[in-house]
């Protein structure tokens, strides 16, 4: 299920983000043909940035598996990126773009996202937290992460059909397309909110969420709350 909320949110970058990913797959058919363009440019590094995940990845599932997946350690995580992300976000500089980015920058930004396998990081916080310690503007750290999130969420959404298939489980599989379905849905207000936002604002209010949320779990998990 996890990583068909994903799939979902996926979709929902796709149709955000259309232009950008619609500018790299014309630029990729063109390098094809010897010639090179920002998009083709653009295309290059979010493969640059996606290679260690997919590697890192493998290695995390078939070592480590749901090993981690507690509810101690989710909420840690998310309380920890969360005063990450407000730090870097308050002290670093604001001067790049997307169009500024180095082949440098997009692999130190991947190798962040193998943080995300640890459950509780968020992948797009993570990724946009090193953004933003590169010095990339808020909105451009989103969107590059945003635009990140594609290859790697196929990936993953491969690995769901043949664990799908391998499990014959209808019940599963029906629960799967509803759960991308309305992840869809969710995502795409949420990005659309979010890229609004970050356009005259800072992380903020994103980091009081995962303060919040954090907190909560942790309660939760050392028996302060009883849910």
């Amino acid at each position: 299920m996890d990583v068909a909320v994903h799939v979902g949110t996926m979709f929902a970058v796709c149709v955000y983000f259309w232009r950008d990913l619609w500018a790299m797959i014309v630029g990729l058919t063109r390098l094809v043909r010897g010639k090179r363009d920002p998009g083709a440019r653009l295309a290059l590094q979010i493969i640059v940035a996606t290679i260690p995940t997919l590697g890192a990845a493998w290695a995390f599932d078939k070592y480590v598996g749901d090993g981690l997946r507690q509810m101690v350690v989710i909420g840690w995580t998310t309380v920890g990126y969360a005063i990450l992300l407000f730090i870097v976000d308050k002290a670093c500089m604001t001067i790049k773009r997307v169009e500024h980015a180095s082949y440098g920058d997009a692999l130190l930004i991947g190798i962040a996202q193998i943080l995300a396998l640890v459950p509780g990081t968020s992948r797009s916080g993570i990724t946009m937290t090193m953004a933003r310690l590169l010095g990339y503007e808020r909105i451009e750290a989103a969107r590059f992460s945003m635009l990140l999130s594609v290859p790697t969420i196929m990936a993953g959404g491969a690995w769901l059909i043949l664990k799908l298939e391998a499990a014959h489980n209808k019940s599963l599989t029906q629960d799967a397309i509803l759960g991308m379905a309305f992840s869809f849905i969710a995502g795409l207000f949420a990005i659309a909110f979010m890229m609004a936002w970050l356009k005259r604002a800072s992380f903020t209010p994103f980091v009081i969420y995962r303060l919040i949320l954090g907190s909560i779990v942790l309660a939760t998990a050392y028996g302060y709350i009883q849910i």
